[in-house]
């Protein structure tokens, strides 16, 4: 055994098994597949130190040569090790921990994938209430309609006990995750980079508020940049955690078409969105749907009745909720003509009777009380 071998024993960080796994992820010709195949043989990575180099070849999709170089990986390294202990001191600064393919806590629905990745690196908790998760993903640059989309379906989702799972990309992304934190649901972001690399960095406090109502993961170390080839492959990890996908708006070469993509090979379910035909940013969602690649849903109804789900009134719900909290008269009558609709000033100053002025001083109350929300042009909603 040489040194670098002896002196993981005596690491406080990084155990041999996950310094063998980061030692192979470094050989040429090894990817997760064979990765596995080693795990399986062996029933545990640690064997590998010293295994010889026919007992590796044995293995199915480990050629000689292969194993020649892994041995000598194995056998020469010198530095990996200080690296290691790094990377986990910065990860422990921050909170976080390291999760592998074959432990407990690792999501069961993820296990599942083709490829899943070998390790996840966690800020906060994933709990078995997550495996209800829906991933909602889109443009970064989504109109007014579909954001106001992403959060409807967030929003209406987590109130019906979702994990809403996205990327914390700009746009749809933190639509999503921003609704339901406001609906006091959880939520799972999925990086492109390393903990200690939040992208977009204007999302750090999006970030922290995550971590304490669910969780932000990746499968890049610490230290990895957000470089833009990780975030195709991340997106592998948004479907796979969730049991459906919706996509809310998406360009026909948008990112959110490949989670698409990614969802229907992991036999999930995929939602699109309808979108203007004068909108680029529905022309992807409009095709998946065209070709019957995506469910067309605009309620949050059509996606819990793929699941099984018994329907209720969510409007109805959210205004007997609003009565309870000890509203008066005028305040009542308001909240009995919104819904999750958006509705205009002056639309509601025709229904309730009240004058534009009365209505927009009973909204201002009801929005202090956490009950409406205004949209841009005077539009008004159940919060």
């Amino acid at each position: 055994m040489n040194t670098e071998q002896s002196k993981i024993n005596h690491s406080g960080l990084v155990n041999r098994e996950y310094y063998a796994f980061r030692l192979l992820a470094e050989v040429e010709g090894i990817g997760a597949v064979k990765i596995k195949s080693l795990y399986t043989a062996f029933s545990s990575l640690e064997p590998i130190f010293s295994a010889s180099i026919q007992e590796l070849s044995n293995i199915d999709g480990i050629t000689h040569e292969l194993a020649f170089r892994v041995k000598r990986k194995f056998t020469e390294e010198t530095d990996l090790l200080a690296k290691l202990e790094k990377e986990f001191i910065k990860l422990s600064s921050l909170g976080g921990r390291c999760i592998t393919l074959w432990d407990d806590e690792y999501p069961p629905m993820l296990k599942k994938i083709y490829d899943p990745p070998l390790a996840l690196y966690i800020l906060g908790e994933i709990i078995p209430q997550d495996e209800k998760g829906i991933g909602i993903v889109g443009t970064r640059l989504p109109t007014s309609y579909g954001r106001q989309a992403a959060e409807k379906f967030s929003k209406e989702l987590s109130e019906a006990g979702w994990t809403i799972i996205s990327g914390m990309a700009r746009g749809i992304d933190t639509a999503a995750h921003e609704a339901a934190l406001r609906a006091r649901g959880r939520t799972i972001a999925v990086l492109g980079s390393g903990l200690d690399k939040i992208y977009p960095a204007e999302n750090k406090g999006l970030s922290d508020a995550i971590v304490r109502n669910g969780a932000v993961i990746t499968e890049y170390p610490i230290g990895t940049g957000p470089d833009g080839v990780n975030f195709p492959k991340r997106n592998r990890i948004i479907s796979g955690l969730s049991k459906g996908v919706l996509i809310v708006e998406a360009k026909n070469t948008g990112g959110a078409l490949i989670t698409a993509k990614y969802a229907a090979d992991q036999n999930r379910e995929v939602f699109a969105v309808p979108g203007s035909i004068f909108s680029p940013n529905s022309d992807g969602t409009n095709l998946i749907i065209k070709r019957c690649e995506a469910k067309p849903v605009s309620r949050t109804s059509d996606i819990q009745e793929e699941f099984g789900e018994e329907q209720k009134s969510i409007a109805q719900k959210k205004q007997k909720e609003a009565v309870a909290q000890n509203l008066n008269l005028f305040e009542q009558k308001i909240v009995s003509c919104l819904s999750e609709h958006p509705v205009a000033i002056d639309k509601l100053a025709h229904l309730t009777l009240f004058s534009i002025s009365d209505c927009l001083v009973y909204l201002l109350m009801l929005e202090f009380k956490g009950v409406v929300r205004q949209l841009p042009g005077k539009m008004f909603i159940l919060e």
